[in-house]
């Protein structure tokens, strides 16, 4: 009764979105065969398929997503896993995977050290590696790979531009050296030189990555057909570094401008990124199918959320408007339970309770449904896709998570039909384990009753 009665007090908009849940979800099973058979019969013969998180740090989001990952490769012809990470501490992943020289997983994983250590060094990104490397030696032709699309990594970038020209060209290396020498005075503080950069108090190193960038490609294109496929990822390996540093460079300096949005220098980056990653994999026997792991933010198009009023675009849109019936984007939702977050930026893991979602979020229609675990497509012609029209707010946790500032902090509007092809809702999930353990993640968050107990 009670129940009833709380349904009857709801929106109009909420009642109708729940009605539609109900009628077409699909519940997700354990089965790992056929959990997620609707979702993958909708991917079809799509080449994209993005999958999004709520938050930097649930388990269920990351173990779900590698599940339906290892049957987009297995399946679906699937070769490549890009990730919001960055490049040159993924492309070492990638080695891995592909049969290189480090040891096991972990090793290969052991490039993630700068913060969020967890996103990557956790043990569900851990297994799907080791998953990676066993499918990989047991297919000679098929193989699948993994690479990073951010661009925080600009001092690693730049290092490995230097090993690789050092290694095939020391006189190119010496002038790239020299070009990159215009960030010595900032050491390894990026965002000190963009600050100087972007008021004047310092020359901007912009020509000179430009003049780089430029030196790399055409080296890559004149010996890019003359090399071994070995030599072929080299050589991309190089070229996108110098890449990023270029487009680091630009994300530093306008990060300080009012009338630039970083954000969009980020998301262009990434989207320039997995369009050269489709490129260098056009070169393979098979066809380039690539599966992107990042946030709903990156991943759901912007222009049906508040950032696209705001003027930002991400991944999501970009890639729709590229790759149009090609891409599928699937975000993931959850009402309650425990995540891995810090509560300020560069501090140590903590595993902190997820509040229940608020009345009016999207997050709250899918609990009321009482489906608990479950997927409904929404990038087809259907109740669900008309009902989840409307505005509801939606919830987004990245890798800071402050509950006690929620509202403002972590909510925003969307048309998550829109926003998304298909949204994979689970109701309870916990916090994603970390390779490294901290004393604040190992003994949680008190009660929230704490001290009293009530």
């Amino acid at each position: 009764m009670n129940a009833v009665k709380s349904r009857e007090r709801k929106d109009p908009a909420a009642e109708r979105a729940i009605e539609s849940v109900l009628a077409e979800a699909v519940q997700i099973t354990d089965n790992r065969e056929t959990a997620f058979d609707e979702l993958i019969d909708h991917v079809g013969d799509a080449r994209f398929v993005l999958l999004g998180e709520a938050s930097h740090g649930t388990h269920e989001f990351y173990a779900e997503r590698a599940r339906i990952t290892q049957r987009l490769i297995e399946e679906k012809g699937f070769n490549a896993v890009a990730v919001e990470a960055d490049f040159p501490d993924a492309f070492r992943v990638n080695r891995y995977v592909r049969g290189g020289d480090d040891p096991d997983a972990d090793m290969a994983l052991s490039g993630f050290s700068r913060f969020p250590q967890w996103m990557w060094r956790n043990r569900e990104v851990l297994a799907f590696v080791d998953w990676l490397r066993e499918y990989n030696d047991r297919n000679d032709e098929m193989k699948a790979g993994f690479y990073g699309l951010d661009l925080y990594s600009l001092h690693a970038s730049i290092d490995a531009v230097l090993g690789y020209l050092e290694k095939t060209d020391p006189e190119a290396a010496a002038r790239a050296r020299s070009r990159y020498s215009c960030f010595d005075h900032f050491g390894e503080d990026t965002q000190a030189y963009g600050y100087a950069a972007a008021f004047g108090l310092a020359e901007s190193c912009e020509d000179e990555v430009v003049k780089q960038l430029i030196d790399v490609n055409r080296r890559a294109s004149e010996l890019y057909t003359k090399s071994s496929t070995v030599a072929r990822d080299e050589m991309f390996f190089a070229v996108q570094n110098a890449r990023l540093v270029r487009n680091a460079e630009t994300y530093y300096r306008t990060m300080y401008r009012s009338d630039v949005s970083s954000w969009n220098v980020r998301d262009r980056h990434m989207m320039e990124s997995l369009s050269e990653l489709e490129a260098h994999l056009s070169d393979q026997p098979s066809l380039p199918k690539i599966v992107v792991w990042a946030h709903n933010s990156h991943l759901g198009d912007a222009r049906f959320t508040d950032m696209g009023r705001r003027g930002e675009l991400n991944v999501g849109q970009l890639v729709r408007q590229k790759y149009r019936d090609e891409a599928v984007l699937i975000g993931f939702t959850t009402h309650s339970g425990t995540v891995t977050a810090a509560t300020d930026w560069g501090g140590d893991a903590e595993r902190k309770r997820v509040r229940p979602s608020l009345p009016g979020s999207v997050e709250n229609v899918f609990h009321d449904s009482g489906l608990g675990r479950f997927v409904v497509i929404t990038g087809r012609e259907s109740r669900a896709r008309e009902s989840l029209k409307t505005h509801f707010l939606e919830r987004a946790i990245g890798v800071i998570y402050r509950p006690e500032t929620e509202r403002q902090s972590h909510y925003f509007n969307a048309r998550i039909s829109q926003q998304f092809d298909a949204v994979i809702h689970l109701d309870e999930t916990r916090a994603l384990e970390p390779l490294e353990i901290t004393p604040l993640w190992e003994t949680g968050e008190p009660p929230e009753t704490f001290p009293s107990g009530l």
